[in-house]
């Protein structure tokens, strides 16, 4: 049994305040003071995956820069992964009902679904596509890129395989008509699917973006309040220039763009337009 973080001798405060800042400078990550044990607990299980002795010892391995494994290993239990299909349908209501009818005459609608976990946004973004176009069109019509700064996300998106809680908030009939059940009990995304979606690792502050070509919409939900206010400041602004002219930018209800200095123009809560 894992021994509490605030009694325990590997976790110095010095080692701890070290790895926040360093989450904070490589990805944006801010950990607030009230948040310690929380991001205590989660380094714990990379103290024991990589046998270190203590926070110290950890810091030292993400600041020199020469442990690719160390530190995608402390990104990865830093970032909150939890997510599900069909996550905060106010706004992908505003996607299916809006902007696919809009962009329906386009040759291609190109998505970003940014900091996208373990796929299950991009995954309902094809659905819906299917479900509104048809899937033919949307196959052909419809490509998203998905991104993630956690690799262990990205090959699980990858391998469109998802166990039943993440349908929590799936309708039977769209379960039924897009994911195969497995034996294990787990369930297998439909192929034309896992076609429309490329999934890659991103870090967010790797700005200005690395794309040579601009998107339709950008999803970037439920990541910008884990940034301080000046990550925040520099994500919305890069993703403004990653968008094309006309283009949108759907973040979560609860995330503000609102309060800071952005070129956005806002449309209603979560859903923001690049005027063209």
């Amino acid at each position: 049994m894992m021994a509490d973080p605030g009694f325990d001798e590997r976790f110095s405060d010095s080692g701890y305040e070290r790895i926040r800042s360093w989450l904070n400078a490589r990805c944006g990550i801010h950990y607030a003071e009230k948040k310690k044990d929380l991001l205590s607990q989660r380094l714990a299980r990379v103290l024991d995956q990589f046998e270190l002795d203590n926070l110290d010892d950890l810091a030292f391995c993400v600041e020199m820069g020469q442990k690719e494994d160390i530190e995608l290993a402390v990104v990865h239990a830093a970032s909150t992964n939890h997510t599900f299909f069909f996550r905060e349908p106010q706004v992908l209501n505003y996607f299916r009902d809006t902007i696919l009818q809009l962009t329906a005459h386009q040759s291609e609608l190109r998505i970003w679904s940014a900091a996208a976990s373990s796929g299950d946004e991009a995954y309902t973004l094809a659905i819906l596509a299917a479900e509104v176009l048809g899937r033919e069109q949307a196959a052909s019509h419809v490509s998203i890129l998905a991104t993630d700064i956690s690799a262990p996300v990205i090959k699980q998106a990858e391998s469109g395989v998802y166990s039943l809680h993440h349908f929590e908030h799936t309708p039977e009939h769209l379960l039924r008509s897009y994911f195969e059940p497995l034996p294990d009990g787990q369930f297998q995304v439909a192929p034309f699917l896992q076609k429309m979606c490329t999934f890659r690792r991103l870090n967010l502050k790797a700005q200005p973006f690395p794309f040579r070509r601009p998107f339709d919409v950008i999803f970037c939900r439920n990541v910008l309040y884990y940034f301080d206010r000046e990550n925040q400041q520099r994500t919305i602004e890069a993703l403004y220039d990653a968008t094309e002219p006309g283009g949108w930018l759907l973040t979560s209800v609860t995330e503000s763009v609102r309060d800071l200095k952005t070129r956005w123009c806002c449309i209603e809560g979560g859903v923001y337009r690049k005027l063209a």
